[in-house]
């Protein structure tokens, strides 16, 4: 049985479904739009249970996870999604141990998993270049008690990161081909490279880069979809809204730079070959056509 005790994190579920996350503190009350609860009821009791208010308002007590972690993080910027984040963290190949390397972190959501993930063995660097949102993130990572596997790093990553042979590497900023030198010098070889961007445009641009780098394989570019379903046996549909697009995922490995990696480039099939052979002859003879119109004309 899970006992609440001081100083740990709860997480509150009223019945209109409204989720608030408390830090346990002796003598300390919480105070919310349907009355308030003494922090010491909640303290040595077990969790799962439900709780009422002085007017007698019912409130769930659970134990939070990652994803409402995240979800309830103070923001003034755009955060990764769970889902995203969840996904991350299985591409990067991460568990307790591992070092990794973050590029924007923004309000601290996708750290907040990330440090989960290496806790209690390993470690997260995140870079920052804007000082008001490290600060934001620094309270935030505090709060949750993940400060001490976080080093907080304010720069512009275009002057490199100071680690070197870290298992992985994150880069969640505008232009992340810009900044694959400074990535490849971060990883280790074999290590796992991630990318998040909103756009089409950005992926375009940095598998350009990839291309012309060299040096990453496997590449890979995903997007999650997630569709939530009513929850009720007599008429089980999916619900009215769903988290669809959020962000376009890149992932890759570190390989020696070398002739070698060239050869690991995505295999195009032959009928793909051929039917660009054939697109390229059509074109070749509509212009010759052309061409021999506009001579006749000429005369």
């Amino acid at each position: 049985m899970h006992v609440a005790q001081e100083n740990d994190l709860i997480l509150l579920v009223g019945r209109d479904r409204r989720r608030y996350l408390i830090r346990l503190q002796a003598g300390e009350k919480w105070h919310g739009h349907h009355g308030l609860i003494q922090h010491d009821d909640l303290i040595g009791q077990p969790l799962g249970r439900t709780v009422h208010t002085q007017i007698g308002y019912p409130y769930l007590v659970l134990e939070p996870s990652t994803h409402d972690l995240i979800q309830q993080l103070r923001r003034t910027t755009q955060i990764v999604y769970p889902k995203d984040a969840a996904h991350i963290v299985l591409r990067l190949n991460l568990f307790s141990g591992r070092r990794v390397v973050e590029a924007g972190t923004g309000s601290g959501g996708l750290t907040v998993a990330l440090a989960r993930a290496v806790m209690p063995e390993g470690h997260v660097y995140s870079y920052e270049a804007r000082p008001e949102m490290q600060e934001l993130a620094r309270r935030n990572l505090e709060c949750l008690g993940l400060l001490p596997y976080v080093t907080l790093k304010l720069r512009d990553i275009a002057e490199g990161f100071d680690e070197t042979d870290a298992d992985a590497c994150f880069l969640d900023v505008r232009a992340p081909g810009d900044y694959l030198a400074q990535a490849y010098t971060a990883l280790k070889q074999g290590g796992f490279f991630g990318s998040l961007v909103p756009t089409v445009n950005q992926v375009t641009e940095l598998l350009a880069s990839m291309e012309a780098h060299g040096g990453f394989i496997e590449v890979e570019v995903e997007e999650l979809l997630l569709r939530p379903y009513k929850p009720v046996a007599s008429r089980l549909r999916p619900a009215d809204r769903m988290v669809a697009h959020t962000a376009y995922l890149t992932f890759a490995r570190k390989v020696a730079l070398d002739d070698e990696s060239l050869t690991w480039k995505p295999a195009i099939r032959k009928t793909h070959l051929a039917k660009m052979a054939a697109r390229q002859a059509m074109v070749e003879r509509e212009g010759e056509d052309e061409e021999s119109e506009v001579g006749e004309d000429d005369w």
